[in-house]
C-alpha cells in the first residue's frame, strides 16, 4: 500500500499503531518495519511510542489538535488557555495545548507541539464538557467556555482570593476576556461546588447580577 493510499484510509489527525498495523497487515509481510521505514523516510510523523500522524506532504486538512490531544491521553478534554483561545475569549494565540484530565499529570514535546495534561478533582471532570463530531475525527471532548474559564481561574495559583471587584479586574486585564455569548451562571455554580472554589463562586455571583466585566 502506497502511502497516499494509506492517507486516503486514515484521515484522521493522529492515530495509532494498532490503526496503522490493520491497513498494512493484509498486503505488507513485515509491517512494524514498514511502519519504521515511513517515520524514517518522513512520511510519518512519530507524535509518542505508538501514536503517529502524516508529514506535512501528505496532509490534506489542517491538524485537528483538539483531537490529537485526546488521542496523546485519555481521559481527557481540552481546556484552560487553549479552548478559551479556541472560543475567541482571549485575544492571544496559544501554542500549547492544554487538557484537563482524572489522571496523573503529563507533558508530551512533539513535533507538533507541546501537549500537557493536568489532573482535576474526578467531581469536576465531567461537569462541562461539550463531545465534539464530525464524519472526519470522530468525536472529540473539549470544555464549554463556561468549563475552560472556571479551569483556567482554579488554576491560575497566583490571583489568591478574589473579591467581586478584584475578580472583574482580573478578567478584564489580566485575561482580557471577551465575551461575544452568555455564559451559563447555574453551570458555573455547579463546577465552583464540584472544585470548592471560593473564586468560581464569585464568578457565579457577579455573572447572576449581569455584572461581568
Amino acid at each position: 500500500m502506497k502511502t497516499i493510499e494509506l492517507r486516503n484510509a486514515l484521515p484522521l489527525s493522529a492515530f495509532s499503531h494498532e490503526m496503522l498495523y490493520a491497513l498494512l497487515e493484509k498486503s505488507v509481510s513485515n509491517v512494524n518495519e514498514k511502519i519504521s521505514n515511513l517515520v524514517k523516510n518522513g512520511e510519518l510523523v512519530r507524535l509518542k511510542k505508538g501514536f503517529y500522524t502524516f508529514s506535512k506532504p501528505y496532509l490534506t486538512r489542517p491538524i485537528d489538535f483538539v483531537s490529537v490531544a485526546n488521542m496523546l491521553y485519555a481521559p481527557s478534554y481540552v481546556s484552560f488557555d487553549y479552548a478559551l483561545s479556541y472560543y475567541a475569549m482571549i485575544p492571544e494565540r496559544v501554542s500549547e495545548i492544554t487538557s484537563a484530565t482524572s489522571k496523573n499529570e503529563k507533558l508530551f514535546d512533539t513535533p507538533l507541539g507541546r501537549f500537557s495534561y493536568k489532573k482535576i478533582p474526578l467531581q469536576a471532570y465531567s461537569l462541562g464538557v461539550d463531545w465534539l463530531y464530525d464524519d472526519v475525527e470522530g468525536g472529540r471532548f473539549i470544555a464549554t467556555p463556561e468549563k475552560a474559564l472556571c479551569d483556567k481561574i482554579r488554576y491560575d495559583r497566583g490571583i489568591g482570593t478574589l473579591t467581586q471587584n478584584a475578580m472583574r479586574e482580573y478578567l478584564k486585564y489580566d485575561l482580557r476576556l471577551d465575551i461575544s455569548q452568555n455564559l451559563n451562571s447555574n453551570l458555573i455554580a455547579q463546577i465552583a461546588t464540584a472544585y470548592k472554589s471560593r473564586n468560581l463562586k464569585t464568578l457565579a455571583t457577579i455573572l447572576e447580577k449581569g455584572k461581568l466585566l
